[in-house]
């Protein structure tokens, strides 16, 4: 081995000299620096134009007509608050995965297409978008810049004039991004995103976006909370996501979680006290342990457990497992969350609060279950750029339409992007393959 480097190293120099000798050696060196300059120059200005372009495209669509729309405001506390008697309707995106780079312009404007067709269909009163909504991966993208893509973004919701809200996944921020995690919440919370309800949470708190919005009905009391979790990204040393490493919610996260909960709860007891001069049964019962949804990126290990145990029982429900709708399609047929444990989970069955959490991050996974007690939920995907082919399959592109009544209880409806609900002169769709059966469905929680 030893013998076969001296005599490499000794052929090379002999090349290099042969080079210096002949006067090529610079002129070797003076192309190759132009070669890269000028590559790295086309590819700048061309990644420069995309963005611009897709910039004034996502600014281009129309505001969606709500009627009765309601207008949240911030308590003190800090928190945004909407009052209403009547049903409120969300509608949870998740990957959507611009990649606002010169690979990805056409697959951009398909995701724009899509998610602009869904909410105008929808007129939903809130969007909760749960991660990716940026891929700048540069491979399939074209670029590193997460700041593009994230306000190509911005800039469509705004346009559709709903309000809205994300929470961050892995590839928003990923360790070759030009931005970090923290320059891109701030991005979700520039001033001039008006209908942005985005709020980068306490700084004590590990990562960026953990924050609540509420629901009130007229007497003051609130009928529902949305809880969003930053769930990180890698971790374990996998700082490129090479071997699927993926964090988990952290403890001082959970803590949050739990203050959140009891927070709302005290506020609750106060004015229900108020209104009927106790705390015993009547508005108490029904209304005392305030009803959340949880909204974050990657599923808790508790969401594979809970499969794990269904499918270990020939597909067949169990004590603590009951199947709603819905497919496993992922590679493997498998669920893929954090790598670690986390209390989250264990914090929500003690405290009784949250009903159900909606996640993203396996596109081909839609699966809704019941695991002891709380349903779990995958949002369908947009995503075009991230899987090879993706942009000419359908099945796993759509939306979840989650509408919570004054009442506490709640529907989850899912609707895939090529059913007859979303056919649309204004908004006209790509030709897709369904690759899975019809995964449409609809869940009434009691």
């Amino acid at each position: 081995m030893r013998i076969m480097v001296k005599f490499t190293r000794e052929f090379y120099k002999k090349d290099v000299d042969c080079l210096k000798k002949s006067g090529k050696f610079k002129k070797f060196i003076c192309f190759t620096i132009a070669a890269v300059c000028g590559v790295t120059f086309v590819t700048a200005t061309a990644n420069s134009r995309v963005a611009k372009t897709e910039k004034e495209k996502a600014k281009s669509y129309s505001e969606v007509e709500i009627d009765k729309k309601p207008v949240p405001e911030k308590d003190e506390n800090g928190n945004w608050v909407f009052t209403t008697d009547r049903d409120f309707k969300v509608v949870q995106l998740t990957d959507v995965h611009i990649g606002a780079g010169y690979m990805s312009y056409k697959k951009d404007l398909m995701a724009f297409n899509a998610v602009a067709s869904m909410i105008t269909r929808e007129k939903p009163d809130l969007v909760i978008v749960t991660g990716d909504m940026s891929y700048p991966v540069p491979f399939q993208a074209g670029t590193f810049n997460n700041k593009n893509s994230t306000v190509a973004f911005a800039e469509l919701m705004e346009s559709l004039g709903v309000y809205w809200t994300v929470t961050l996944g892995n590839h928003d921020s990923e360790s070759y991004s030009y931005y970090s995690r923290e320059k891109i919440a701030e991005i979700y919370t520039d001033e001039k995103y008006t209908h942005c309800l985005f709020e980068k949470g306490p700084e004590a708190i590990d990562g960026y976006g953990n924050h609540t919005i509420e629901v009130k009905n007229s007497k003051g009391i609130i009928t529902r909370a949305f809880v969003m979790l930053d769930s990180h990204s890698y971790t374990d040393g996998d700082y490129f996501g090479l071997f699927w490493k993926y964090d988990n919610i952290h403890q001082n996260q959970v803590d949050w979680y739990r203050s959140e909960i009891k927070r709302m709860n005290t506020e609750n007891s106060k004015t229900i006290k108020a209104i009927q001069g106790d705390t015993n049964g009547g508005l108490f019962k029904e209304y005392g342990t305030v009803k959340t949804l949880a909204f974050f990126h990657i599923p808790l290990v508790e969401m594979l457990d809970g499969w794990n145990e269904f499918q270990n029982n020939n597909f067949k429900d169990t004590e603590n497992f009951k199947y709603i709708g819905g497919i496993i399609g992922e590679t493997g047929k498998r669920i893929y969350p954090g790598v670690g444990e986390d209390e989250l989970f264990e914090a929500m069955l003690e405290l009784g609060s949250t009903k159900a959490m909606f996640t993203g991050h396996d596109h081909y996974n839609n699966v809704t279950f019941s695991y002891k007690d709380i349903i779990f939920s995958y949002g369908y995907s947009v995503d075009y750029l991230a899987y090879v082919g993706v942009s000419k399959e359908g099945s796993q592109r759509g939306c979840t339409v989650i509408t919570t009544k004054p009442d506490t209880t709640f529907t989850i409806e899912k609707f895939n992007y090529y059913s007859d609900r979303y056919n649309s002169d204004e908004f006209p769709r790509e030709e897709v393959v369904m690759q899975f059966e019809d995964v449409t469905y609809q869940v009434a929680e009691e």
